[in-house]
């Protein structure tokens, strides 16, 4: 009996042990469950409320989880690591500080009406904190933000930094001149001031222009209030970027407003940038160009013709009931394994399009389906299957795998097709001669070796026009990186229009210049030889 009796107090003990061990097992399991979830909640929660602020206030307002350099809020000083930064007046603060700072400071004003600024006189817009590092004091000429805090301060429009201790009231009061790029401001009583000389209506010009969310022929309207062939845009993109800025300025010409058109330069952001490399812009960009230079190189370009042309798609058949195709072509129109190489691309990138956000990824994807289509050889005997006429004259082709048309130097990512090694005598090829250059590769390895300048392409002349037929099976085509799979159809190149492009002169590369020599020495030995 004793035995039992003393089993029970054990055995009680034992169960008690067994539930308080369940119970924080639980308690391990849910309560981090929970508190992730209310985490998540009061981020969700805040994430609304910031995004309340953006949308009602006149600051641009961007969120960012890391600085790219030491940053100071602008409200209570502290050094952050995380928060919003307005994109138009450079403000910087931190997530709880966000809605103080809003109400406290005013952003850059993009149109002011003329009555709330007697006599059109803009005055000094000073921002503390976080000046650009390699700045220098308007007053004693000493380096400005070396102190580690919130400190000096920096006019949003002319870009002048003064000392906290060199401030004075009269810089507060003083007029701004805008600074080194005034020839690139538009001030912000000029837009009020010229529609009521022109009686316009008021226009919408409150906020900068985002292109995600409008088009480009709404923002260059902007132009037809500037003075008649003085506006210069920047384009920020690829080379399909161009061409769609471009298009919206082929607008402006219909609507009759030829002497408003704006000087197109480029910043090339692309992936083969090849039309930015043949007018001087280079080959890509990665920040290592500071801004204020490239706002001096935009101010220094030369004013230059760009051939644009309309490409027509004609399919074959079907009573001719079906429109055409038609393109506009700022580079090159290809039929083979180059738009074979784009086509695949194209519907990866479709698929996956998280995966293409790097220049050098895009690049290997190339890579990648160039050396399949070298074992593969999808668009041999390209010959036997269209025919080519070049200004009304039929070529006789060899045996083929492409048929590439130039109009700009440059193809490829970089390659000088039209040149190819250089140790042949060639016709010189121009972008704004209204003549284009037509070209054949054997296939994918023959690409590669006109890249790397171990090959010459087969030229197969020049041309006014150009008359391409694809007599049967489909075949894959590109217009300026756009590819698309082709049946029987007949494809005509003809003169569109020109655009007026900058031309960055200082930037040309040794092997642009070797190769406008190498083309003028050429044509010098053909003149003597005649």
């Amino acid at each position: 009996m004793e035995g039992v009796g003393s089993s029970r107090p054990s055995s009680s003990s034992g169960a008690f042990t067994d539930w308080s061990l369940a119970f924080w097992t639980l308690c391990s399991v849910v309560l981090p469950v929970l508190i992730t979830l209310w985490c998540s909640f009061q981020r969700s929660r805040r994430q609304v409320l910031r995004q309340d602020i953006f949308r009602k206030s006149k600051h641009d307002w961007q969120y960012t989880d890391l600085f790219g350099q030491p940053t100071y809020c602008c409200v209570c000083g502290q050094h952050i690591l995380q928060g919003a930064f307005c994109d138009c007046c450079g403000l910087r603060v931190d997530e709880g500080c966000l809605k103080k700072a809003d109400r406290r400071f005013l952003c850059k004003e993009i149109a002011l009406q003329s009555e709330s600024r007697p006599g059109s006189c803009m005055l000094h817009h000073w921002i503390r904190g976080n000046v650009p590092l390699c700045s220098y004091c308007l007053m004693c000429k000493q380096q400005c933000g070396t102190q580690p805090k919130l400190c000096d301060y920096r006019c949003i429009w002319c870009q002048h930094t003064v000392h906290d201790e060199c401030m004075q009231n009269s810089l507060k009061s003083e007029e701004c001149t805008f600074g080194e790029f005034r020839n690139l401001i538009i001030p912000p009583y000029y837009l009020s001031n010229i529609s009521k000389i022109r009686k316009d209506k008021k226009p919408d010009y409150g906020k900068v222009f985002d292109l995600k969310k409008i088009a480009p022929a709404k923002a260059l309207q902007l132009c037809t209030l500037l003075p008649c062939n003085s506006v210069r845009v920047l384009v920020c993109g690829g080379d399909g970027t161009v061409g769609w800025v471009l298009d919206a300025i082929d607008e402006m010409k219909i609507k009759g407003q030829e002497r408003y058109i704006p000087q197109v330069a480029i910043l090339p952001l692309g992936t083969g940038n090849d039309l930015s490399n043949t007018l001087g812009w280079g080959a890509g960009y990665a920040g290592e160009i500071p801004v204020e230079q490239i706002l001096r190189n935009v101010m220094e370009a030369d004013g230059i013709k760009l051939d644009r042309w309309k490409v027509q798609v004609t399919n074959k058949g079907y009573y001719n009931l079906r429109k055409p195709k038609v393109f506009t072509m700022n580079n090159y129109f290809s039929v083979g394994p180059d738009a074979l190489m784009a086509l695949n691309f194209h519907a990866h990138r479709e698929k996956t399009p998280s995966l293409f956000s790097s220049r050098i990824i895009n690049k290997a994807v190339y890579f990648f389906y160039g050396t399949k289509d070298c074992l593969v050889q999808e668009c041999k005997d390209l010959n036997k299957r269209v025919e080519l006429e070049l200004d009304g004259e039929r070529i006789s082709l060899p045996n083929l795998e492409g048929i590439i048309v130039l109009n700009i130097g440059y193809w490829g990512g970089g390659c000088r097709l039209w040149e190819g090694m250089g140790d042949e005598p060639y016709p010189l090829a121009r972008h704004d001669d209204g003549l284009l250059e037509v070209v054949g590769v054997h296939g994918s390895f023959h690409c590669a070796q006109i890249q790397v300048k171990l090959a010459n392409p087969v030229r197969l002349g020049q041309a006014h026009t150009v008359r391409l037929i694809l007599k049967s099976s489909k075949m894959p085509m590109q217009v300026d990186g756009e590819p698309w799979a082709q049946g029987p159809c007949t494809v005509t190149i003809t003169h569109k229009t020109h655009a007026l492009m900058l031309y960055h002169s200082s930037e040309q590369s040794d092997d642009d210049a070797s190769s406008v020599s190498e083309q003028e020495h050429m044509r010098e030995q053909t003149d003597e030889d005649i």
